[in-house]
């Protein structure tokens, strides 16, 4: 494998009439029209990336992963790309209806269901599911008129920050006999998927899975075990956090030499969410108060690790920070959470400028698993979401959703 290219990034230009919401001024607007905490998405950032991941893999039908950022703004914007969405439980599947989507752009993709979750999807429209064990095939048989099947097969990668394969898919030399199942209850075999985990490292475990599926979709279709002819490659693309990730062509050349491999009749699919959605956020939090504590200054901020910073405890996330005010010597800091819980701290070991109640603290790169897995412990809110940018031509409208 060659060594990853990671590639400078220009400053992209924007199109006439949109705003960028994540420079300081537009950021202080904001804060005094919506108040703080704020979670800032920047729907130009969304096309940017849908577009990216477009170009590096053509000819792949990019389906948004609601999961990270279900946010209507960032469904929309993906949807007027031409793009599709991966859903995975009842309430994304109603999230969906309401803005009146085409169920036929849709996908369920979670492994495991009641019955309520099938028969809820189908009654909106969606007619294509994931399953990985023979007990879940079970549960299609009263819906094998309408409803086809992905198997879903394991790739385990414990490189990835979130190795998927863990928790989910069958064993690859259990898929065959996981089709023949599906035949003899009468469930049709739309084709495979798999998903080698969450910010995968290198493109090797991507290609390893075409390779090993290209395999299992020529077996199952001699043997005649359903159409066989979609092919459903995950998710994984890897961003920037505290590091530079590769380059996003560069991390799919290989796949996309891999995908080039196999038969023309077969549909591949992708369920890109933190590629998406990650850059395409910011979260801001303004200074509750302050305390000097063994020689470092603690500044306590509206927004922590039961709010938008959840990511830091459940997706293993950490966020650039940055503090809007400039200038002056910079001292030992610390940044914690609104809360009373004493786990309830941003990050320690920073170097910060001495901040007073009311100044902006931001972090970048926050739009996936931040907003969506906060809670609202010790009865603090959630932040607020305010996408910019809705379509070009917009001059800075905003909406806003509620806490």
């Amino acid at each position: 494998m060659k060594t990853a290219r990671i590639a400078k990034k220009p400053r992209a230009a924007r199109a006439p009439g949109l705003i960028d919401p994540f420079e300081p001024r537009e950021i202080r607007r904001l804060v005094r029209e919506f108040g703080s905490p704020l979670l800032i998405v920047d729907c130009e950032r969304v096309r940017r990336q849908y577009r990216a991941l477009q170009r590096a893999l053509p000819g792949v039908d990019l389906h948004y992963a609601l999961k990270p950022l279900p946010h209507p703004a960032v469904i929309r914007t993906v949807l007027e790309e031409g793009g599709f969405l991966d859903l995975a439980t009842t309430g994304e599947v109603e999230v969906v209806a309401r803005m009146g989507v085409d169920p036929a752009r849709c996908i369920h993709t979670h492994p495991i269901k009641r019955d309520a979750d099938i028969r809820d999807a189908l009654a909106r429209g969606v007619r294509v599911f994931v399953a990985d064990n023979p007990d879940e095939l079970r549960k299609f048989t009263p819906y094998a008129a309408d409803a086809e099947v992905l198997l879903r097969v394991s790739f385990r990668s414990p490189g990835a920050v979130s190795d998927l394969s863990r928790k989910f898919g069958c064993d690859p030399e259990h898929l065959l006999p996981l089709a023949r199942r599906a035949r003899d209850l009468g469930v049709t075999v739309r084709g495979l998927s798999f998903h080698v985990g969450s910010q995968a490292p290198d493109p090797g475990k991507h290609v390893e899975a075409v390779e090993v599926c290209g395999k299992l979709l020529a077996a199952a279709r001699r043997e005649r075990l359903g159409p066989c002819d979609t092919l459903d490659i995950g998710g994984g693309f890897p961003i920037d956090y505290g590091t530079r990730a590769p380059e996003i062509g560069w991390f799919c050349a290989p796949i996309r030499a891999a995908l080039a491999r196999l038969p023309k009749r077969v549909r591949i699919i992708a369920e890109p969410g933190r590629y998406i959605a990650g850059p395409s956020a910011i979260g801001v939090a303004s200074v509750m108060g302050r305390a000097r504590r063994e020689g470092r200054w603690w500044y306590y901020l509206d927004d922590g690790l039961y709010g938008s910073y959840s990511g830091q405890l459940f997706d293993h996330a950490r966020y650039p920070l940055e503090s809007l005010r400039k200038g002056g010597r910079r001292e030992p800091a610390v940044l914690a959470g609104p809360t009373c819980d004493s786990i309830d701290v941003i990050a320690e070991n920073l170097s910060l400028p001495l901040l007073d109640e009311g100044d902006l603290v931001v972090g970048r790169a926050m739009g996936a698993y931040t907003w969506a897995s906060a809670s609202e412990f010790n009865f603090f809110p959630r932040a607020t979401v305010v996408s910019v940018n809705l379509e070009p031509g917009d001059r800075g409208r905003v909406m806003t959703i509620d806490r």
